[in-house]
């Protein structure tokens, strides 16, 4: 009989709390949920018992990371140094390669990624053992209230505001682009870790009034094929900035580590 996966999650937020009470309710199969870490006191929100980050690395064997690209870097390596293994929500943190390398090299706990609001991410890795692709797009367009950073100088700002149709807000590559918008763009450092480069993946962000679905189109081409994804999802209520189908994703990543058969690997 295969052992139950304990589960801590990091991050009571809007990914957090659907994927913890998933868990609780005893929906994951080979998965249960031990406690949830969080920097504000949850009382009887958490289905949980609250931890600290010391205490969870004690009783999980699996930490779910739903807490921002912070706690990668600050927690990451040490959660796997400790024999625990590690799914990260936040790629994002992923565009730092010296982190990357390092979260890639540490154990003996393993790291694993979920792909979040984009699919094709299994093939693009499965197309990269073909041969480097020579061009990878990424175009993102959300509302332009989700995209507001505090660098943004004031025309940009006004532009967005105003606009009555869509704005390119940024372009550059994966390894730019996330750092900018530490929120909103994970999208672009997953797609980077599928292809395995974060320069060859060129990223337009767009800021559109109309954008009522978050739109991410994926295209990707070498001399072994050419690959089009495109998702259209609806931002989570609690947090427009992500959108609504993340925390299964997370959920359907859980289901995997835990042995769900009949998964799609």
């Amino acid at each position: 009989m295969s052992t139950v996966r304990k589960v801590g999650i990091v991050g009571w937020g809007a990914i957090g709390r659907v994927v913890g009470t998933a868990l609780a309710e005893g929906r994951v199969g080979g998965a249960e949920l031990v406690c949830v870490v969080d920097n504000r006191p949850l009382g009887e929100a958490a289905p949980a018992r609250q931890a600290t980050f010391e205490e969870a690395l004690e009783t999980c064997d699996l930490i779910v990371e739903a807490a921002g690209q912070g706690v990668v870097r600050e927690w990451g390596e040490r959660v796997l140094e400790s024999g625990t293994d590690l799914l990260i929500a936040s790629t994002g943190a992923l565009t730092d390669e010296d982190l990357a390398k390092r979260l890639l090299a540490a154990g003996p706990g393993r790291v694993y990624f979920t792909g979040g609001a984009v699919g094709g991410l299994d093939l693009l890795q499965a197309a990269r053992s073909l041969g480097p692709l020579d061009e990878v797009r990424l175009t993102t367009t959300k509302l332009p209230s989700t995209l507001e950073q505090p660098w943004m100088d004031e025309d940009l700002l006004a532009r967005m505001r105003s606009a009555t149709g869509p704005v390119v807000v940024m372009t550059g590559t994966a390894r730019e682009v996330p750092v900018k918008f530490p929120k909103s763009t994970n999208v672009a450092a997953s797609v980077a870790l599928a292809v395995g480069d974060l320069d060859t993946v060129r990223v337009q962000v767009v800021a559109d009034p109309a954008a009522h679905h978050t739109r991410h189109l994926i295209e990707a081409s070498g001399a072994h094929g050419a690959y089009r994804f495109e998702v259209a999802h609806l931002p989570d209520p609690g947090n427009p900035a992500t959108s609504q189908v993340v925390p299964y994703a997370v959920l359907r990543s859980l289901a995997a580590l835990a042995g769900r058969t009949g998964q799609i690997l």
